[in-house]
């Protein structure tokens, strides 16, 4: 009987070794695919983050440009002024009356030379100024964008994105992750995304934090007081205020919730897929831009 138990327990080991290898290598390709499908969205972000470059290079030429007028500018009153000393010169023979006027003149040419190298540091300063400022705004909104995507790591392919575009970072978050079918109550899985979109926001108290609501186009069909979609989206963005609002280190002045209905589609309404894509919560977080409105307000 021994010399049948021991090729049996062989069998039954080579098999079950056999079974966990093809777990294995399943695992591995689910852990493939899924690291293709964050690369896609991360050369997405990377395109968006290139078209906020050359908008931001566009206004620093423009800039540029006025500077080069400025310098222009001050090169041609320094030709009137050697002219000027030329003339002067020559009126140094004629009457004191003519030389005490080309004295005079020659006096508000210089003061108004003067004052153009001081309006041509000053504006030599705030373009620097200017410069530094978008840099440290775009770094930082970098940097948020980032801090985000590590905290919600977990909720991306659950609907959940995160991307940076036009000097703003958009978190969107498919209503599958956190609304039942013409719910505004927020379930459990979307509870905990929303708490760790909330630690990031505790962390960036000058960030202004608008969240919309969107829908697809099918009419709301359910009971109780909401009329449509409209009332629909604006409840579900204002769910999502309040559950920010749990986290004592947000400011509530810095929260915004709008319901945007159907009118904002990322996707065709016409597939099953569309409407999903469309029914969303977005994020949308913008930087405290009052130090540049202030720099370019300037005379």
């Amino acid at each position: 009987m021994k010399k049948h138990f021991i090729p049996l327990v062989l069998l039954v080991t080579t098999l079950f070794s056999s079974c966990v290898a093809n777990k294995v290598f399943a695992d591995l390709e689910s852990r493939y695919a899924d690291l293709k499908v964050v690369h896609t969205d991360l050369n997405k972000k990377y395109d968006s983050l290139q078209q906020s470059n050359k908008a931001l290079e566009k206004e620093l030429e423009i800039n540029r440009k006025n500077l080069t007028k400025t310098q222009d500018s001050l090169v041609q009153t320094r030709k009137d002024y050697t002219n000027l000393q030329s003339a002067y010169s020559a009126l140094e023979e004629n009457s004191d009356a003519a030389i005490q006027k080309s004295i005079a003149k020659n006096n508000e040419l210089l003061a108004e030379i003067s004052q153009k190298e001081q309006m041509l540091t000053e504006r030599e300063a705030r373009l620097t100024d200017l410069e530094n400022l978008i840099a440290e705004k775009e770094n930082a909104m970098n940097e948020l964008k980032q801090r985000l995507s590590d905290a919600l790591l977990n909720f991306e392919g659950k609907g959940l994105t995160v991307e940076q575009r036009n000097g703003k970072v958009y978190v969107s978050m498919e209503n599958k992750l956190l609304f039942r079918s013409g719910s505004w109550e927020v379930g459990s899985e979307g509870r905990v995304a929303i708490a760790q979109l909330g630690t990031v926001l505790a962390e960036n108290p000058d960030i202004g934090v608008l969240i919309e609501g969107h829908t697809d186009d099918v009419p709301y069909s359910g009971k109780g007081a909401l009329e449509g979609n409209w009332d629909l989206s604006a409840k579900r963005a204002t769910a999502i205020v309040k559950l920010l609002e749990q986290n004592a280190d947000i400011l509530s002045q810095n929260l915004t919730a709008a319901g945007r209905g159907e009118f904002i589609p990322i996707a065709p309404n016409s597939t099953a897929e569309g409407r999903a894509a469309n029914r969303r919560i977005e994020v949308v977080l913008s930087p405290n831009l009052d130090a540049i409105t202030d720099l370019l307000n300037k005379e």
